[in-house]
């Protein structure tokens, strides 16, 4: 099978020069020319070769290029290279901030909250007690508050609007999947263009929260779910699908998909998943799909 090395860097600081192409090309050791996806900011390099030796090889590109802000992706150039299924986790990821954290600082708990989804995040408890936990310490909570963290603290991760409308362009579903709450993920997937959204509900009372999350708790498990369930409804084979997320709850989800990307992600996840993206925003995953900047839906 062949192989396709992507390099990616972000618009705001561009670094794929010819010197940085011909250095890639050398310890790739192939002779194939580098296709230009966007400038400076993104291309790509056939390499002759096994899917087996993509790991090895990724490395030891990575290596050669420590010094630049570049991520380098080998995966396999084949004909589901464009996939069609698209799942994306939300908080930290679609956007920048993790809700509960938010919600918890409108009540003076942040510091406390966020220490339990950081843990969370990096494996290091399991993700459905850790919930609950945070949950209950959210008790009385106006509902309303929501909207005005939407509002006025969230922010939209730098490409993610142009990542899922260029794939809706280009015939793919596409889902917001989150352990979070869908009082924040029905208004995000409906302001970046998703088809469908799937998070956890929170129990209310009066237009305050109880301090309780109905079930199933949408974790990792659940994640991985959706994704199959998805795929079978639309006929799909696996390898057109991609995924992406930060945090171990988003582990099973990136594994079940044909491409899973970490994106910025806590260690455990990078080392785990097909691509990670450190570097550049989430127009990279249109790069890792051969899309080039002219094909981008902004």
């Amino acid at each position: 099978m062949a192989l396709v090395a992507i390099l990616i860097a972000n618009e705001a600081r561009p670094a794929i020069t010819d010197a940085v192409l011909t250095e890639a090309r050398a310890v790739l050791a192939t002779g194939h020319r580098p296709r230009i996806l966007h400038g400076t900011v993104a291309a790509e390099i056939p390499v002759p070769g096994a899917l087996a030796a993509a790991p090895a090889l990724t490395e030891r590109l990575r290596t050669a290029l420590a010094g630049e802000p570049i991520d380098v992706s080998l995966l396999p150039a084949d004909r589901h290279r464009r996939k069609r299924l698209f799942l994306a986790d939300m908080d930290s990821t679609m956007i920048e901030q993790e809700c509960i954290d938010e919600l918890a600082e409108t009540i003076g708990l942040k510091q406390q909250v966020s220490a339990i989804t950081e843990r969370a995040m990096r494996g290091e408890i399991a993700f459905e007690p850790a919930l609950r936990e945070r949950v209950a310490l959210l008790k009385d909570l106006s509902a309303g508050v929501a909207a005005a963290l939407i509002r006025d603290r969230l922010t939209l991760t730098p490409g993610g609007r142009t990542l899922v409308r260029t794939m809706k362009r280009h015939g793919a579903h596409t889902c917001l999947v989150s352990g979070g709450f869908t009082l924040f993920t029905g208004p995000i997937a409906a302001t970046l263009g998703f088809d469908a959204h799937h998070a956890n509900r929170l129990g209310l009372a009066d237009g305050r929260l109880t301090g309780t999350v109905e079930d199933p708790i949408v974790g990792r498990p659940e994640k991985r779910v959706t994704l199959i369930e998805l795929r079978t409804r639309l006929g799909l084979d696996p390898a057109e699908t991609l995924a992406v997320g930060d945090g171990a709850n988003d582990l099973d989800m990136l594994a079940e998909a044909g491409l899973g990307v970490a994106f910025r992600a806590k260690p455990a996840v990078a080392a785990a998943a097909d691509a990670r993206v450190e570097h550049g925003d989430l127009s990279a995953l249109l790069y890792l799909q051969g899309f080039t900047a002219s094909e981008f839906v902004g």
